[in-house]
């Protein structure tokens, strides 16, 4: 069972809890917890419906609801419900679940910068609006003490919105300067306080004109592209997160021969621990005793179960499918390859935040600029006015204003939620902020190959070539076992019509294949040599019954769309890849049928990174494609990475963009728009850079109050948004 979050809060306000003893109710809160699965192929509202009502059927289950857009379900239940029989609830329903640590992913369930972003976003909307109004009045004619009573009622509006609103500004700005560092959000803060302490000593000493408009204004448009840069990057959790969330809690080690459930970092090297048939690998280690097969799909990419007995090595995150085995633990916890693998990523993250978008590098410039010209216009008008300190602060604040980096601000963020939108509409969902600007730099493509550019899943090619009495009883024995070959055979069967003959004694031979009894006589259906057949070169079950044997052919069904993307990437002089932890004879198959020349097989997770690596420091950059943990490195040490809706959390999290569909069509479209998006916010610069070419002049020489600095800032903002927009 997963890590417990056993409930916090008091007692139900309710009259029946009246007459329950309190140790009773003590007893019950602490006989509940909260499960937490991953569902990689949840994808619609039916899958919704159909997983909460498995799960509410499950006994001691008071609850369950399910996360779509983190495909994961929380379960509330009685303690003595395991996530192992959850997970096999679901699998009859046909839902793949993976148990997760609730406890680690606690920290990405909420976005409170995003929810302060919003709400602060809103209170200067309403402020602006309100400022507005009374400065009508002001702009109307009114005088003396009416335009002075007007003033302070926005002064009772304005400043704490500024000093509220401003506080994301604020705090970047001062955590800039402690370290000698002068950002962005450095000449927005000061303009922002000038405006302010300018407006309230021109209330105070019952001047003509006061900017509290302008002070609130700057402060919402600022917000505003704060916060489509937020979004942007929102979706983005940590894969390494995701990774360790995978983590087994929880082992069964051996103790004199009687099991006891420990959590990981309890168990140590030499231990013996258990596991069961369905359960996923707690540690590294090596088989004492049992035979079984498992999935490493997960890890390595091999698209069929791997058989392993005494002696053999297995690793953590694998699942044993079909018999019992017992473990001699070489590495647990933070020494497993699981945990290593999320350490890869982690490291592979923090080098991607490095890069820089081209708002911050354009800053870099601009920021030092920003500060010479207001220091410059201040000194001036002192010297000209013969030290009217007044008026020189009034020109200062509006070139302060003027020049205030809010079209560069919006310049990015306007047209990667504009561009975003286009692609999203096309099945793509960008995450990260920075992805556009990377792909449009796109010019080498890396794929996997199971669950990327297949479908992941074994489908039976030859179901007819076979007499119908060999349909019937391969049936009959394929709904005995759990092996994915078994299974796909068996749905195929149903599918043609094919009516199963009754074996009896059915009986799964882990690591073999499943046996049973047909007219008196044993037949079997599994791997080659148990069943004395020749075994094929492409994939196969294969079935002994009637003193003959056949063979079942079985290939990895094409994704949709997957020969169209290709053929589009080709087209644009990409360099196409593919790497793959599958076996030769699969790989090259699918490689010679979709034309890319460039492959490999039996690559491990740590092998796709340094494949990756090497194409890297070849001067290219690179874009992978790829869905499951074994992919999930290499995703995060790619210049960009897409992976597939159907993929596992973690993939998920590493990369950049989410494929939401099953065709692979808009992968060919990715490129071609996000270079649109590139030339667009080039163009917003451009148009940011003429702006202040002919504003900032006009306000060096007084031409410009604060509020007409204001608002000639707030139309090259709308200008660099409308321009954002013609992408859509």
């Amino acid at each position: 069972m997963s890590v417990v979050e056993f409930e916090q809060g008091g007692m139900a306000a309710c009259p029946a809890c009246v007459v329950v003893p309190l140790a009773q109710q003590q007893a019950h809160v602490a006989a509940r917890g909260r499960l937490m699965l991953s569902l990689p192929s949840a994808h619609c509202a039916a899958c919704i419906s159909t997983v909460e009502t498995a799960l509410a059927a499950v006994p001691g289950v008071d609850s369950s609801r399910v996360n779509l857009t983190m495909k994961r379900v929380s379960v509330d239940a009685m303690a003595d419900v395991t996530a192992e029989a959850l997970v096999a609830v679901l699998a009859g329903v046909g839902f793949e679940a993976h148990e997760l640590d609730a406890g680690l992913l606690s920290a990405t369930e909420t976005d409170r910068q995003g929810r302060e972003l919003l709400m602060r976003l809103g209170v200067a909307f309403f402020s602006m609006m309100n400022v507005m109004l009374l400065s009508v009045a002001v702009w109307s004619g009114a005088e003396g003490a009416t335009r002075d009573m007007f003033h302070w009622i926005s002064a009772a509006i304005a400043v704490p919105t500024v000093i509220f609103c401003g506080q994301p500004f604020f705090r970047s700005a001062w955590a800039g300067v402690r370290v000698g560092r002068l950002g962005m959000d450095f000449p927005i803060s000061l303009a922002l306080v000038l405006a302010s302490s300018i407006s309230l000593f021109e209330t105070i000493k019952s001047g003509h004109h006061a900017y509290f408009d302008a002070a609130v204004m700057l402060c919402f448009f600022l917000l505003l592209g704060r916060y489509l840069d937020h979004r942007t990057r929102a979706v983005a959790r940590s894969a390494a997160e995701e990774l360790a969330a995978l983590e087994v809690p929880r082992a069964s080690v051996l103790e004199d021969g009687v099991e006891v459930v420990r959590v990981i970092s309890e168990v140590v090297v030499g231990d013996l621990v258990r596991v069961r048939p369905g359960g996923r690998m707690p540690v590294d280690g090596v088989v004492e005793s049992g035979a079984s097969e498992v999935d490493r799909s997960l890890l390595t990419g091999e698209s069929l179960p791997v058989f392993v007995g005494p002696g053999m090595v297995v690793a953590a995150g694998e699942v044993n499918l079909t018999g019992p085995l017992t473990l001699r633990v070489t590495a647990a916890g933070r020494d497993s390859s699981l945990h290593r693998m999320a350490d890869l990523v982690a490291v592979a993250e923090s080098a991607k935040t490095k890069y820089t978008t081209l708002a911050e590098r354009a800053a870099r410039f601009y920021s030092p600029l920003v500060h010479i010209l207001s220091f410059s216009a201040f000194s001036y008008w002192m010297w000209a006015t013969g030290g009217d300190l007044r008026f020189a602060i009034n020109i200062s604040a509006a070139v302060l204003i003027i020049t205030c980096p809010c079209a560069l601000g919006l310049a990015v963020p306007a047209v990667v939620t504009a561009a975003s939108g286009k692609l999203f509409r096309k099945g793509l969902l960008i995450k990260h902020g920075t992805a556009l600007e990377r792909l449009a730099q796109v010019d080498c493509v890396v794929f996997d190959k199971t669950g990327t550019l297949t479908m992941g899943a074994p489908e039976l090619v030859d179901l007819m070539a076979h007499p119908a009495w060999a349909l019937e009883v391969a049936a009959g024995l394929a709904v005995g076992s759990a092996h994915p070959l078994a299974q796909a055979l068996a749905a195929a069967a149903r599918g043609q019509g094919v009516v199963a003959a009754e074996v009896s004694d059915l009986r799964e031979v882990p690591g073999y294949g499943v046996e049973g009894v047909w007219r008196g006589e044993v037949v079997r259906l599994g791997r080659a040599d148990w069943c004395g057949a020749q075994a094929l070169a492409v994939t196969a079950t294969y079935l002994s019954a009637g003193g003959e044997t056949q063979a079942f052919a079985f290939a990895d069904r094409l994704r949709p769309g997957a020969e169209a993307a290709i053929a589009a990437l080709m087209a644009q002089g990409m360099r196409i890849k593919l790497i793959s932890g599958d076996v030769p004879g699969a790989v090259g198959e699918l490689a010679a049928r979709l034309g890319i020349a460039d492959w490999v097989a039996g690559a491990l997770p740590a092998e796709k990174v340094a494949l990756v690596r090497a194409l890297t420091a070849e001067g290219r950059r690179v874009l992978m494609v790829g869905d499951g943990l074994n992919d999930t490195a290499a995703l995060a040490v790619a210049h960009v990475s897409i992976s597939p809706a159907t993929a596992l959390d973690a993939a998920r999290t590493a990369s950049d963009i989410v494929l939401l569909g099953q065709d692979m069509t808009p992968i060919g479209d990715a490129t071609r728009i996000a270079r649109q998006a590139t030339r667009r916010m080039l163009e917003n610069f451009g148009i940011s850079a003429a702006y202040n070419v002919i504003a900032v002049p006009l306000a060096l020489m007084g031409a410009a109050t604060p509020l007409a600095a204001a608002l000639a800032m707030s139309l090259s903002s709308i200008t660099v948004s409308l321009n954002a927009m013609r992408l859509k």
